[in-house]
């Protein structure tokens, strides 16, 4: 991992001497109690295939400056504006993943896994640079992005993290299926359920309050899922030409496919929290709040964002609390000093 340049406090206090509203400015409070921005040290680059195209992509992560936030980039595309905000108004259909496009019509598929990955390790502002239509599925979770952002490395930046914090309960549903984000003291927690009369899935319930080591453990490496007739009809469709075991967890009537079997025995309802983390991620800032989601999907997540920002009183825009103690910070230390 490569050498951060600033600690947290450092970065902070580069940034400003001055509370945010709302922030008790006491001695020795503010900034070194804020969480400054994240972003990578420097780009890494991984090439996998595309779930849908069945074709290799290669995606790189880059830096990016404060308060940018994330982008994609479509270096393919050069007759249109090839930029696509990873933002919640700008998701253009979940049908199967979470797709993001912009004005011009420049599209990017199965986003959710990396921005779960980059919202889990922290990274606030990223550059996405990706030569083709969707991001590439890797092994169908979140793990290969994990290994990828730690290859790069994070530092802090020289601007305080900002967050969306839930004062009010939202709550939308959409057919059998329904989620809300309501309150929470701090951070986020994902209380997610599934229910399929598949007896390979049967009903699965899981509850996760995300920080990079739960994220790591509990999430990164739950692979998504699909029942062996979809996939043959997907394919007849000319879609998912590069799924395979390799990158799912196909489960046939009651039958797990893949022959090395489950990587935990709720992998399903953890990838849906996986999912619920990714689409929660294009927020655009961390929320800070709980949710919960009774047969969550990538529509019923976006309907709930555009819910929470079409009600301005049901949260507030505040600066993000560095939660980390002695140990974490002990930790990153010997991090920067081994690399």
């Amino acid at each position: 991992m490569k050498d951060a340049s600033l600690d947290e406090a450092e970065a902070l206090a580069a940034a400003s001497d001055v509370a945010p509203a709302g922030i008790s400015a006491g001695p020795g409070l503010w900034p070194l109690t804020a969480a400054a921005q994240r972003t990578l040290a420097g780009p890494a680059t991984v090439t996998g295939i595309g779930l849908h195209s069945g074709v290799d992509v290669t995606l790189t992560l880059r830096p990016a400056a404060a308060d940018s936030g994330i982008w994609i980039r479509r270096a393919d595309v050069t007759d249109r504006d090839p930029m696509i905000p990873a933002r919640w108004d700008h998701v253009v259909d979940t049908r199967l993943c979470t797709t993001l496009g912009n004005a011009a019509g420049v599209t990017v598929a199965t986003v959710e896994h990396l921005m779960a990955a980059l919202a889990g390790l922290g990274v606030d502002n990223a550059e996405l640079v990706v030569d083709g239509p969707e991001l590439p599925v890797m092994d169908g979770s979140s793990a290969a992005f994990v290994a990828l952002v730690e290859t790069a490395g994070t530092i802090a930046q020289g601007a305080p993290r900002h967050a969306v914090r839930l004062v009010d309960t939202v709550t939308v549903e959409d057919g059998e299926s329904v989620a809300s984000l309501r309150p929470a003291p701090r951070g986020l927690s994902i209380d997610a359920t599934i229910d399929f009369d598949s007896a390979a899935i049967g009903r699965q319930h899981r509850v996760v309050s995300v920080t990079p080591d739960s994220f790591r453990r509990d999430l990164a490496d739950a692979r998504t899922f699909g029942f062996r007739h979809e996939v043959e009809g997907l394919r007849a469709m000319g879609l998912a030409r590069g799924g395979s075991l390799d990158n799912a967890v196909v489960v046939d009537g009651d039958a797990i496919l893949n022959p090395e079997g489950l990587r935990h025995d709720d992998e399903f309802v953890r990838h849906k929290a996986l999912d619920v983390l990714g689409d929660l991620a294009l927020a655009g800032h961390p929320v800070i709040g709980a949710y919960s989601g009774h047969r969550p999907s990538h529509r019923l997540n976006n309907l709930l964002l555009r819910a929470l920002f079409a009600q301005p009183q049901a949260w507030r825009f505040e600066p993000a609390l560095s939660t980390a103690g002695a140990g974490d910070a002990a930790r990153h230390a010997g991090d920067r000093r081994r690399a």
